[in-house]
């Protein structure tokens, strides 16, 4: 599978720790490690954190040739507030360069003659109309691509108008429990929220293929064919749930886009998205034969 990820690349700040992340990044170094070409447009500042970010970046086995390096930009970072349940919530800081990102035609060309499979995209970035506007460039540079929307929102770094543009575009929508419950509430004023109402109203209103609701430790709901089917989780101790969600979809995509059955592509998803929220960090290290 060759795929394409477009958005932010920042630094997870967690008291005195600081993680390299983004679920565009983050997702495609799970997507590399599982055995496919990934690649990633996005920029970074010309400082520390910039320089230390394409230095792990292409120590993960990612090229960098998509990410520019912006001079009058700092790179992104997000200040991170954990529960005791592990879960994060965050101050994201703007602008950051990944907000300025760009292609030239050169670059747009050489993604194009790759033919990716898959365009990956988020919603944060998007906020900036350039991105979005780059994003649908892409989609016109590869049009054979099918894409996966992650929608990550973000306190205040999202609006409705933009998530249903974004879900148009995709193929695949992934988002989680309370996310649907948000989009529900927000276009059923007179409606109870149900997963399985959620995903028959948003599939057909922006004609999505399959849409996946992630249910934390409780695993996942995948709605398919008019259908919808939930898939147990696997049971750890949490360390943090930053970039569990990420690798979630990294797996997931993996085993839909080689042709598993769903169930087996939910357990596969279930099981990294469980292994990297026992660890601390966006991408700690796993190895395929710990996710078996």
């Amino acid at each position: 599978m060759r795929v394409i990820s477009i958005g932010e690349v920042l630094w997870d700040v967690i008291g005195d720790r600081e993680f390299l992340g983004g679920a565009p990044l983050n997702f495609s170094i799970c997507a590399q490690r599982l055995g496919n070409e990934a690649a990633l447009v996005s920029a970074v500042g010309e400082d520390a954190r910039g320089a230390r970010a394409l230095e792990l970046i292409r120590g993960h086995g990612l090229g960098t040739e998509f990410i520019q390096t912006l001079p009058e930009q700092p790179t992104g970072t997000a200040v991170a507030a954990m529960d005791a349940s592990g879960s994060a919530t965050f101050q994201i800081i703007r602008p950051a360069a990944y907000d300025f990102a760009g292609l030239d035609e050169p670059a747009l060309g050489k993604i194009a003659d790759a033919r990716p499979d898959w365009i990956y995209f988020g919603t944060l970035a998007q906020t900036s109309p350039d991105n979005e506007a780059l994003l649908r460039g892409l989609i016109a540079a590869a049009p054979a691509a099918r894409r996966f929307y992650d929608m990550n929102l973000r306190e205040g770094q999202w609006s409705l108008e933009l998530v249903r543009r974004l879900s148009a575009l995709a193929t695949i929508v992934k988002l989680n429990e309370s996310e649907a419950e948000t989009l529900f509430c927000m276009t059923h004023t007179s409606e109870n929220f149900s997963i399985d109402g959620f995903c028959r109203f948003w599939s057909q209103a922006h004609d999505n293929e399959l849409i996946c609701i992630t249910l934390g430790e409780h695993g996942c709901a995948v709605w398919s064919h008019g259908a919808l089917r939930v898939f147990p989780g696997v049971a750890v101790k949490v360390v943090d749930t930053v970039g569990a969600g990420d690798a979630f979809s990294a797996a997931f995509l993996h085993g839909f886009h080689l042709g598993w059955a769903i169930e087996n592509a939910a357990a596969f998803a279930n099981a990294l998205g469980a292994l990297v929220a026992s660890r601390a960090g966006a991408t700690p290290a796993w190895t395929l034969e710990e996710l078996r």
